[in-house]
């Protein structure tokens, strides 16, 4: 393995100062995957996570799976991975935090970097696949880290102490958002449930108001004289007439025939007829009836 740390300095490098301090310089590579590492550095320690991932590989051509392309984005700040089509960053290893890089020479497509998680502090080695472009990565990134400990110098520490304030900040600033998306999804749920609340207690009073549940029996109508009309097939109604008074009510009429004391049957308007008075009488009637017409 050929550390890119260790290049001497009487050779030129690769690049200009301006490309890798004012933008990055791009590379196209095949991205094995990472691992855990005991070490932050080591040519031993790289040996090892580059077979592991190699027969990790193997395993994944055997089920049919294609080994991922990503773009490698390189300055002064860092290495940042990307998924080559839509430029979404899969990893963004800042460069004070690469400890170690080496391209191998036993094979020469194959290029790693040690760097430590911002997250969880592990040592995770990083593997890639470069068929022309393993050993120049490699001392692209080893340029990085020259002009990198450049600037360091001129700027007394405070360059590096700025970022680190930087990315603390966006940490910071990302747990933020989290939380309140959680706190939006929140309030959404309960303006949910109380819009339903609403709907249900709206249609509850809708039923209660509707015609079918208001209807009131009518009040059967009166003659000019405020009197119910006389229904043979209705019992009695008792409903009060228009000026407040209630009907007298009709007395009840009985199939026995009850008498007076003397014995004699009581007079009934209802029952009598003509035949019913004796010759006499019923004479005398015909006559009041024939002065009067």
């Amino acid at each position: 393995m050929n550390r890119a740390f260790s290049r001497k300095k009487d050779k030129t490098w690769m690049h200009t100062p301006e490309a890798l301090s004012k933008h990055y310089i791009p590379y196209n590579a095949k991205f094995l995957g990472s691992t855990e590492v005991e070490q932050p550095k080591g040519t031993e320690v790289v040996r090892d996570a580059v077979r592991k991932l190699k027969f990790a590989r193997h395993i994944k051509k055997s089920e049919g799976q294609k080994t991922p392309k990503v773009e490698l984005q390189i300055s002064i700040y860092g290495v940042k991975i990307l998924e080559p089509k839509t430029k979404e960053v899969q990893h963004n290893c800042q460069l004070h935090r690469i400890s170690f890089c080496a391209d191998d020479k036993t094979d020469k497509r194959i290029f790693t970097f040690i760097c430590k998680d911002s997250e969880s502090n592990k040592h995770l080695c990083y593997v890639f696949d470069s068929e022309k472009c393993a050993e120049e990565i490699t001392l692209t990134i080893g340029q990085a880290f020259d002009l990198a400990y450049r600037k360091f110098l001129e700027s007394g520490g405070k360059d590096v102490e700025t970022r680190k304030q930087i990315a603390g900040l966006q940490k910071r600033s990302s747990r933020r958002s989290r939380c309140w998306i959680q706190e939006l999804e929140t309030e959404n749920t309960e303006l949910k449930n109380k819009v339903q609340d609403l709907e249900n207690q709206l249609r509850i009073t809708q039923i209660s108001t509707s015609p079918a549940a208001s209807v009131t029996p009518k009040s059967p109508s009166t003659d000019i004289f405020d009197m119910v009309p006389f229904s043979p097939i209705t019992p009695q109604s008792t409903t009060p007439t228009r000026n407040g008074t209630q009907p007298p009510p009709v007395p009840s009429r009985s199939t026995e025939i009850k008498r007076d004391l003397f014995g004699a049957e009581p007079f009934d308007p209802f029952n009598c007829g003509a035949g019913d008075f004796p010759p006499d009488i019923q004479s005398k009637l015909d006559e009041m009836q024939v002065t009067s017409a």
